[in-house]
């Protein structure tokens, strides 16, 4: 088997890779990509929503070849849902046969990893190769500052402590992709430890090709009117300014409904695919439905 730096050679290579997984990445991103792949080093993926951060990691791990391991963010998430939790029914039967039996059941025993269900980030640390794993912490602006300060030692050691275990360290430290749409800034100490790319929305030639690319079934002149009728629609003063995810449900919405040509009618059938909010909607209409489809 190849190794990860032949997969990988340079980030010419990861453009090329990724394509080959219907996803088509800028320099600047394969760059960022590139560089967390081989250090390998953390890195954060910042933009607004919609344009691709998440699509970004799956397309990685499909090309290398590995599982994607995801952890989604809340507010509220701990190293419960995040890492690990220990299984206490079959604790308590434990506890119960060797009662039954007559044995002694030491602590130690109970706390071992025959007894440790492993979450996302456990998960991606204990996977064994030969290429690492990809693990997408997603929307980690959602979680509190504690749980950033709780992935501190996974993100700068590939490592996590049990507490009754030890340090468990991983022997294939994977590659850790994290996504932030900005809702709350992230703290300076986890920004430290990981590389930063910021994915801005797509010149209007780039995300036709990506449109093409995602919605092969659809005419070329079909997603270039949906691409311009996107970045019209992001002039607006609207809540959920659309992106590229959503230029792609749209074209898919439109080849369903037989749709070739993004006309006024078109428009108003096919709307609630890209703007989710009725006032935005509405702010749609106010310009005039000639206008979004460029007529």
């Amino acid at each position: 088997m190849s190794t990860l730096a032949e997969q990988v050679p340079d980030a010419a290579g990861l453009i090329a890779g990724l394509a080959a997984h219907d996803y088509l990445a800028e320099s600047g991103l394969a760059t960022a990509l590139f560089c967390a792949v081989r250090l390998p080093q953390p890195l954060l993926l910042e933009g607004e929503a919609g344009v691709g951060k998440t699509q970004a990691a799956k397309s990685l791990a499909e090309m290398l070849n590995t599982p994607l391991i995801r952890l989604q963010c809340f507010e509220g998430i701990d190293a419960s849902e995040a890492l690990y939790e220990w299984n206490y029914p079959r604790q308590l039967l434990g506890i119960r046969v060797a009662e039954a039996r007559g044995a002694d059941l030491s602590e130690e025993s109970l706390f071992s990893r025959d007894y440790l269900i492993e979450r996302p980030l456990l998960q991606a640390l204990e996977h064994p190769g030969p290429n690492p794993a990809v693990l997408l912490i997603d929307e980690i602006d959602r979680a509190d500052e504690e749980f950033e300060a709780f992935l501190f030692e996974m993100l700068a050691e590939s490592a996590v402590t049990v507490p009754e275990i030890g340090t468990l360290t991983a022997k294939v430290p994977p590659v850790v992709i994290l996504t932030s749409n900005r809702t709350r800034d992230l703290h300076d100490a986890l920004k430290r430890r990981c590389l930063y790319h910021w994915i801005d929305y797509p010149s209007l030639e780039h995300a036709v090709q990506i449109v093409r690319l995602r919605v092969p079934e659809a005419s070329a002149d079909l997603a270039a009117q949906v691409a311009g009728a996107v970045e019209r629609l992001r002039s607006l003063d609207v809540q959920k300014p659309p992106g590229v995810a959503e230029a792609i449900d749209w074209v898919h919405a439109a080849t369903l409904l037989g749709i070739k040509t993004l006309d006024a009618d078109a428009v108003d059938l096919t709307m609630g695919s890209v703007l989710k909010y009725r006032e935005d909607q509405d702010l749609a209409r106010a310009e005039g439905l000639s206008w979004v489809a460029g007529a």
